[in-house]
C-alpha cells in the first residue's frame, strides 16, 4: 500500500521467487496499515523467506488444517473475506470485510465514517487451496471507517445461498464475543494467498498510528510477520474457525506513533513501541450492528460503532 506495486513485482522477479497473484487495475492507496507494499528486493525475500517458515510450520501442526484460504477475497491493493454474523441467514445479500484504509477513495479522515456509499468494486473468490474461483461484485459500501477502529464492510449482489451453490464456498463467521489473550490464530490472506499463524498477545488500550487512534486493539505474538497486501485479512481462531479480528497494521521501522508505525497508548498515557509487531482490530462489536437481512444499523441499541 506504501508504494507502487510494480515494484515488488519487479523485485520479486529479480529476487527468482515467482509471480504475485494478479488484481485489478485500481488505485492502490499509500500510508498507513498493512495494504499492498514494496519492499526492497532484500526484504521481499526476508517476507517469503518468513512465509515459507510460518507454512511449513502449519503443515506440521494438525491443529491448523482446518484453517484454509477458503471465502478469503483479494482486492486490488488487499485482502478481505466473505463473512456472515450469527444470525445473518443464507438469502441474505452477502458481506465482504476488510478495513477502511482500504477503500479505493483513499483514508477517512478521523471522524469521518461512510455508510450505505453504491459501490461497484470486485472481489477475487479463493478457495480452500487459494485458486480463484469467481469475482464478486459489491452493490454498495455499507460501513467504512478509520475511527476507533479500521473496518469496511461491502454489501455484495450475491446471496451467500448463491455463492456456495456456484462454487461450493461457505462464508467465515464473525464472533460476537470479545476474544481471549493466549488464542491461536491464523491470518489469511487473500491478496497473497498465504497464511500467517502465531498467538494473540493481548490488546492495546489505544494503538496511535499517524492521525488515527484506535481502541482495544490486537496485537499478535512475533510468528505474524505479515507484510504489506495483509492488511483486510480476516484473522481466525484455529480452534472454531470464526473470525475474531482484521488485521490492519504493524510497526515497521520502530519509529513512534508515524505512518507504518503505530505505538501502543496505555490509559495513563505512557507510550510502548514494538518494532515489528503487527496488530488487529476487533470486530466483535460489528454484528449488533446489522439487522434482518444484512442491513446497517447503528441505531441498534447495542451497536458501537462510529457514526457519522
Amino acid at each position: 500500500m506504501r508504494k507502487p506495486l510494480v515494484a515488488a513485482l519487479s523485485a520479486l522477479a529479480l529476487a527468482g521467487i515467482g509471480a504475485a497473484p494478479a488484481v485489478a487495475a485500481e488505485p492502490a492507496a499509500s500510508g498507513v496499515g498493512k495494504s499492498v507494499d514494496t519492499d526492497t528486493p532484500v526484504s521481499v525475500v526476508k517476507d517469503v523467506v518468513t512465509s515459507a517458515t510460518s507454512t511449513l510450520s502449519q503443515v506440521t501442526s494438525p491443529k491448523l488444517q482446518a484453517v484454509t484460504l477458503a471465502g478469503t477475497v483479494s482486492l486490488s491493493n488487499c485482502s478481505g473475506s466473505v463473512i456472515r454474523f450469527p444470525n445473518s441467514l443464507d438469502t441474505d445479500p452477502a458481506l465482504v470485510l476488510s478495513n477502511g484504509h482500504c477503500l479505493t477513495t483513499g483514508f477517512p479522515e478521523p471522524g469521518e465514517v461512510l455508510t450505505n456509499q453504491a459501490s461497484s468494486r470486485t472481489f477475487g473468490l479463493l478457495n480452500s487451496s487459494g485458486t480463484r474461483v469467481a469475482t464478486l461484485r459489491a452493490s454498495k459500501l455499507a460501513y467504512g471507517t478509520m475511527t476507533d477502529t479500521d473496518v469496511s464492510i461491502y454489501q455484495l449482489t450475491s446471496t451467500y445461498a448463491s455463492i456456495k451453490s456456484s462454487y461450493n464456498i461457505s462464508p467465515l463467521t464473525v464472533q460476537d464475543t470479545h476474544p481471549t489473550a493466549g488464542t491461536g490464530i491464523t491470518v489469511a490472506s487473500g491478496y497473497w494467498k498465504r497464511l500467517y499463524s502465531c498467538n494473540i498477545d493481548g490488546f492495546v488500550y489505544r494503538l496511535k498510528e499517524g492521525d488515527w487512534t484506535w481502541k482495544d486493539s490486537v496485537r499478535y505474538t512475533s510468528a505474524c510477520q505479515t507484510i504489506g497486501g495483509t492488511s483486510g485479512s480476516p484473522v481466525i481462531d484455529q480452534a472454531t474457525g470464526k473470525v475474531v479480528a482484521v488485521n490492519n497494521t504493524g510497526n515497521e521501522d520502530g519509529q513512534r506513533c508515524t505512518e507504518n508505525n503505530p505505538c501502543e497508548v496505555d490509559a495513563n498515557g505512557n507510550v510502548t513501541v514494538r518494532e515489528g509487531i503487527n496488530y488487529a482490530q476487533e470486530i466483535y462489536n460489528i454484528p449488533a450492528c446489522f439487522t434482518t437481512g444484512n442491513q446497517l444499523n447503528l441505531n441498534a441499541s447495542s451497536c458501537t460503532l462510529p457514526k457519522p
